[in-house]
């Protein structure tokens, strides 16, 4: 990702290049759409009109300029399933999964927009760097994965000439791509290459499969279409219509702000800039609500294309318009001349995204990071490519959590003394919560202690509800004991919740700016125990 970063830095923002990087976004949007339709279960213009229509509002609305939204891999393996229970509720031949389809991203517009107005675009705050890379290196490698893809005809592998072909044009492209920047930095690098290798494919007359060929061996016929029209999905609204789509929407909807949001953190990294989460959110929402209006197949950030964008200089919200815009033009159009660009060219523009995404900086700090943090990495890049991008974040979240709270439960320690009045003063360093109250409990000897004990907690924090009750436990011991013990340096609000540790025990607190706890009765404790000692 260092190396990412340093590249991306060195492009400077301007309406040329985000009018370039624009077209080359839309034109590799088209089979990535198409294939994720196929993927969905549902038809190709479905796909375009909804890569359409994520791409547009979301450059309009979003909180990260530069970033590229459309129809994703992530969210059309859920889709399939919505696709075919929908079809089996309409009936033999009803295709009435597609408007279930429609149905349910209004729920997840809505779900989405929610999710930004109230604020919950934050908590991607709590992603922690070891997830980050293994999720950016999880991509990396399926969207190469997907790009293998390219390398079959009818479900076989290319052999023989036509690999070589194949391969031959896709090192073409890639060279193009590589060589063209260090002649002009500010050239659409990538644009430049799929216009060249489809110059020569078309002139040369060069057998290869193209983006007709390739949605025609999926089982459409073409790309060119009219406008996308209104239409309010045609499902009937009753309450099991609701049952039914309300877990696929929540999952969509989870799903597509996860890897949007996800995506937006590694722009922000890659640009040195800082992007919106909330109002990503938002737009995200308010671009699968119209999806379901206008039959898209909606969908969310896409890490691939973005990464295209911005390393081809599309730093803007114009970046994002221009590749909206062109794709509709695309379909409207000129779909006769897009569909003419070879699958190689666009294959070998992914690959070097590939490049650019995968974080190799993993590899030099693999000997300098904590081993958990190395799992972490590997764990999330493994489901990130066996299952999908929202298991794998969950799932290395909660295990960075996990290992966050193990080792901070052996930070809990206590220094002892007792004073000059006999009294053993416990002084606690260290959280205390869930995990370290076992070990908080063994730093203590209620039998051997002597009659008055005092706890000191201004270098530690109670943290949670399990420590409460570790404090009455233990106060209900000394109390068993026929002892007295002062707790100092206790926050109000855990003052207010150990209710029961008040009435069996004194609970001592000092006033201080960091605690916001009274002076006064530490004061008077003191006045007690120096006059109990004259």
């Amino acid at each position: 990702m260092e190396a990412s970063r340093s590249f991306v830095s060195r492009s400077e923002g301007s309406a040329q290049s985000d009018i370039f990087s624009g077209l080359t976004v839309a034109l590799a949007l088209v089979p990535e759409a198409v294939a994720f339709s196929f993927v969905a279960g549902v038809p190709p213009m479905v796909g375009l009109y909804g890569a359409f229509m994520m791409c547009l509002v979301t450059s309009v609305l979003g909180g990260r300029p530069g970033m590229i939204s459309g129809a994703t891999g992530a969210m059309a393996v859920v889709m399939v399933n919505l696709v075919l229970e929908g079809n089996a509720l309409g009936g033999a031949g009803s295709h009435a999964g597609l408007q279930y389809l429609f149905f349910t991203l209004l729920l997840v517009g809505i779900l989405q927009s929610l999710a930004g107005i109230f604020s919950m675009g934050k908590f991607i705050r709590m992603v922690p760097r070891s997830v980050m890379m293994g999720f950016v290196n999880g991509l990396a490698i399926v969207i190469f994965l997907s790009q293998l893809k390219m390398f079959q005809s009818g479900g076989e592998w290319l052999e023989g000439r036509s690999l070589l072909i194949m391969v031959g044009l896709v090192v073409l492209t890639m060279t193009i791509l590589f060589l063209v920047p260090k002649v002009h930095k500010k050239s659409p690098g990538a644009l430049i290459a799929i216009i060249s290798v489809s110059l020569l494919v078309l002139f040369v007359g060069i057998d290869t499969e193209t983006v007709l060929s390739f949605v025609q061996s999926n089982g459409g016929s073409g790309i060119k279409a009219g406008l996308p029209s209104f239409a309010i999905p045609s499902v009937p609204f009753t309450w099991n219509t609701l049952v039914f789509v309300t877990p696929y929407a929540f999952i969509l909807a989870a799903i597509g702000l996860i890897e949007s949001l996800m995506t937006l953190s590694l722009i922000d990294e890659l640009t040195d800039t800082h992007g919106h989460g909330n109002r990503e959110c938002i737009a995200q929402g308010a671009g699968n609500f119209i999806n379901g209006l206008f039959g898209g197949m909606g969908g969310c950030a896409m890490i691939g294309q973005s990464i295209i964008n911005i390393t081809s200089g599309g730093r803007g919200r114009l970046s994002g318009l221009v590749a909206a815009a062109a794709l509709l033009f695309f379909i409207l159009f000129t779909s006769e001349y897009i569909e003419q660009i070879p699958i190689a060219a666009l294959t070998g523009v992914m690959f070097i995204v590939v490049i650019k995404t995968f974080a190799w900086s993993t590899f030099n700090i693999m000997n300098k990071i904590p081993k958990w943090d190395v799992g972490v990495i590997v764990l999330v890049t493994f489901l990130t490519v066996k299952y999908d991008l929202a298991i794998a974040v969950i799932c290395g979240v909660i295990i960075s959590a996990l290992i966050f709270a193990w080792e901070n439960a052996l930070r809990i320690r206590a220094r002892k003394m007792v004073d000059e009045h006999g009294i053993k003063h416990y002084q606690i360093y260290g959280p205390l919560f869930f995990a370290s109250t076992a070990l908080f409990m063994s730093k203590f000897d209620v039998s051997d202690d002597p009659d008055e004990v005092i706890i000191d907690f201004q270098e530690s924090r109670i943290m949670d509800q399990s420590a409460i009750e570790t404090i009455n436990k233990l106060t209900e011991m000394y109390h068993r004991s026929g002892k007295t013990i002062h707790l100092w340096h206790l926050s109000k609000d855990c003052v207010r919740l150990i209710k029961k540790a008040e009435k069996i025990c004194v609970v001592n607190v000092l006033e201080d700016p960091d605690y916001f706890v009274g002076i006064d009765d530490y004061r008077k404790y003191r006045e007690h125990v120096e006059f109990e000692s004259l």
